[in-house]
């Protein structure tokens, strides 16, 4: 059986390579790559030293820019207050190749022992059964998964384990131009029907051209399912046997609503290459009034922007609803340094040198309790309640794309977005052909 789900792992190395660069979903050293073979209480027998004494551990992640910059501080820190420990940091590209690394490193026992996971990825390493349940550990370090934040959890037990904790996480969120709304006298949309009035009112159109466009969000499946949720519908079925959108009305209402609001320059969808940068860049230079984006672009933004700029939930349509995004920290269970490995995610999870200076810098969300409670995150939150915002937004977290299937079918999901959005195909069409393909995947 575990040779059967390392192989779904090869299988699917081929779909996410494809999907690699796609989204800005917008991020060797060991020889063993088995399950654990040793208590996760005792150091492991075979605990690989580094020169001069130290156990080396290897840490892959999809941290680039700025936020890699911060990445690096952190491991620097760590390493100056280890005395024992060297963490080895290595960028592997954007969330999608760090997965399709990942999967090769782990056919090829030569996976790192600590990795960051996009959340929605998880799961099927989970299956596979190469992560480590960090349960053991966190009881032998008096934690528990009560400590950490709620909303951010959904992506962590699967199989009764506790794979993953999170980590760089995010949810979209409604980024304003406040000035541009405030010399129309408009307030900040809450609903779908205010956003439409709002978008359309902040157009500039002269000579057939769009000088200024209402609100943009970049090409990627996270802000069409954040919609979905927010018209009472379900991306998969309860049972994950089937999409949940596509039968009753919802994935037809979301997809026309983002057609008749492009159709008026109340909406810019951008190219999907580099789409988030381009609706920053967008948003920064006054091209767009308001931006559907990740809550890790407040300090970029708040640090680039010569307006009154705010965040705001998601406008609702029959419920506020929003997904959760980013990406967790797992070991791998193949690691020949777990005990050292697990001191590093213990130290970056709750260190106030750690995790939360990170988390201060970045803009992402705060994902323990006590980091919420702490003196640094309450004096940011005064100083940019921006960043508040997208954790209280959090009580409407959904976890909606949770299936060891996903990464296939996010393929097919990518391509009928393509269709609606670039090509105006049909949206009832091509939302039956997605759930035929989908639902072919799922049967699988």
């Amino acid at each position: 059986m575990k040779k059967n789900k390392v192989t779904l792992l090869l299988v699917l190395t081929m779909i996410i390579s494809l999907l690699a660069g796609c989204a800005g979903a917008n991020n060797g050293s060991n020889t063993n790559s088995g399950t654990n073979s040793g208590s996760a209480n005792t150091p492991e027998a075979d605990e690989q030293p580094a020169k001069g004494g130290k156990t080396t551990v290897q840490f892959w992640h999809s941290l680039g820019g700025k936020n890699g910059e911060y990445m690096d501080a952190l491991i620097k820190t760590f390493n100056e207050t280890h005395s024992d420990i060297e963490v080895v940091g290595t960028f592997q590209g954007n969330y999608d190749e760090t997965v399709t690394k990942l999967q090769q490193a782990v056919a090829a026992n030569t996976a790192p022992d600590v990795s960051m996971l996009e959340r929605a990825y998880v799961q099927m390493f989970a299956d596979s059964e190469v992560l480590e349940d960090l349960t053991p550990f966190l009881e032998s370090s008096s934690l528990s998964a009560d400590d950490f934040t709620a909303g951010l959890m959904g992506h962590s037990t699967f199989n009764d384990k506790l794979v993953s904790l999170p980590l760089n996480r995010s949810t979209p969120i409604l980024h304003v131009n406040k000035s541009m709304l405030d010399e129309k006298g408009l307030a900040v949309p809450t609903t779908w029907e205010e956003m439409n009035q709002v978008a359309n009112a902040l157009v500039i159109q002269e000579n057939g051209e769009f000088k200024r466009y209402g609100f943009t969000m970049p090409y990627d499946t996270w802000y069409p399912i954040a919609m979905i949720s927010q018209a009472g519908g379900k991306f998969f079925n309860d049972d994950n046997t089937s999409i949940g959108f596509a039968d009753n009305g919802v994935g037809e209402k979301v997809f026309n609503q983002l057609k008749k609001l492009q159709s008026t320059g109340a909406l810019y969808y951008p190219p999907a290459q580099d789409s988030g940068n381009i609706t920053n860049q967008m948003f920064v230079e006054g091209k767009v009034a308001m931006m559907y984006q990740s809550t890790g672009s407040i300090g970029g933004l708040t640090e680039a922007v010569d307006f009154d700029y705010v965040t705001a939930f998601l406008p609702k349509d029959e419920v506020f609803a929003n997904p959760t995004g980013g990406a967790n920290v797992a070991m791998m269970s193949g690691s020949k340094n777990k005990e050292a490995a697990w001191e590093f995610i213990r130290w970056m999870e709750t260190d106030p040198q750690g995790g939360l200076q990170f988390i201060l810098k970045s803009g992402y969300l705060p994902f323990t309790n006590k980091m919420v409670e702490s003196a640094e995150i309450k004096a940011l939150w005064e100083k940019e309640p921006n960043r508040k915002v997208a954790y209280d937004q959090l009580q409407y977290a959904v976890d909606t794309n949770k299936a060891v299937a996903w990464p296939e079918v996010m393929h097919e999901f990518f391509s009928a977005i393509e269709a609606i959005m670039y090509d105006s195909k049909d949206v009832k069409s091509t939302l039956d052909t997605f759930k035929k393909e989908a639902d072919r995947i799922l049967a699988q």
